[in-house]
């Protein structure tokens, strides 16, 4: 199993500055590179503070031209805000400036605050993005390609330049619905997923139904992967524990309220909203733990066969912290599952 950062940007302070957001994420990038964490990963996210993305693949070649070899996902991009005859080029330079290094993970969008407030109706995103990456993998696989759908109709085009390789880098699909799981990976996709908040039986059943369709595609599913993602932090005691899954409540109490609540953001800011689950129940899924007890919640994750760890670890902890606790999961945590040695220190 190995493990990947995710650069999200949690923002709930406008006094501290973008600028110094988004170099809180790349300090972490550079860490992560040197300590032999295999990828990070960014998300897409507009018009709101929290997971505050909105240039991916941007900061997707700024991290490569920072690191030396770390591979650097995409989790995710949400196809139905783009259009795919600019975006597939978009994608090919990003491909080539980072050197091979990127994943397109993509989705079809979660907040129905951004989706409708940039023109996408929640009801129609599914179509939207079944067409949209349909689309895309034509464009980056095929020459003169013409579309005569739902949302794309145009005549022939060539996506210039070429991409590296045919069909462009690799993709990971961001699913949670345990049947869509199997049916993506059916479909000779990387799988990416999360409980969020949920229990471990959701997790038990995502993991199998990739695992089912894995096995039923035999030898030539060998290389696709599954990737978890958890909001993670390695605490310093079990006071700091509590304390750390506090903040994380306060950052869930925004999350839900754009991800499955009303939506209500000021100016760009997130409202903070009561949540129905208990502090303790939120612990319990969490990975926020100090380093014995990461070290048992993560073994039952590789025996699952779980091939990548996405760790949140961006959910309003102080940056020095942060870094702090990726230096000590190399150190501490990594050598008991991963095959990559840390390689540097702070």
């Amino acid at each position: 199993m190995e493990f990947c950062i995710q650069l999200s940007a949690d923002y709930p302070d406008k006094s501290y500055g973008g600028d110094r957001v988004y170099k809180d994420m790349l300090d972490q990038a550079v860490l992560a590179d040197q300590l032999g964490f295999e990828a990070v990963s960014i998300t897409e996210h507009h018009l709101v503070n929290c997971l505050m993305m909105p240039a991916p693949l941007q900061f997707a070649v700024k991290l490569a031209a920072h690191t030396r070899r770390i591979n650097i996902l995409t989790s995710i991009v949400v196809l139905p805000l783009h259009d795919m005859r600019t975006y597939a080029g978009e994608v090919v330079v990003a491909d080539i400036f980072t050197e091979g290094r990127l994943m397109l993970g993509v989705g079809r969008g979660a907040f129905r605050y951004e989706m409708e407030r940039l023109g996408v109706p929640m009801d129609e995103t599914q179509p939207r993005f079944n067409e949209s990456l349909a689309v895309l993998r034509a464009l980056l696989s095929d020459e003169e390609v013409s579309w005569d759908g739902e949302f794309y109709k145009f005549e022939p085009i060539t996506i210039m330049p070429r991409p590296l390789t045919k069909g462009g880098p690799p993709m990971m699909m961001a699913v949670m619905n345990p049947e869509g799981i199997y049916q993506c990976t059916r479909r000779g996709y990387h799988i990416q997923t999360t409980p969020l908040a949920g229990n471990n039986t959701l997790l038990e059943e995502q993991v199998g139904a990739f695992n089912r369709a894995k096995n039923e595609l035999g030898d030539t599913a060998a290389a696709l992967t599954l990737t978890l993602s958890r909001v993670a932090f390695l605490a310093d005691s079990l006071a700091d524990q509590k304390r750390k899954v506090r903040t994380a409540e306060f950052y869930y109490s925004r999350f839900d309220n754009i991800f499955t609540g009303p939506g209500l953001v000021d100016n760009g800011m997130v409202r903070p909203l009561a949540r129905s689950q208990s502090i303790e129940d939120l612990e319990k899924s969490l990975l926020i733990c100090t380093t014995s007890e990461m070290i048992d919640r993560l073994g039952p994750y590789q025996d699952l066969g779980i091939d990548r760890l996405i760790m949140n670890l961006n959910f309003g902890v102080d940056a020095n912290e942060t870094l702090d606790c990726i230096q000590r999961f190399s150190e501490e945590v990594m050598p008991h599952f991963s095959t990559i040695p840390a390689t540097a220190k702070v």
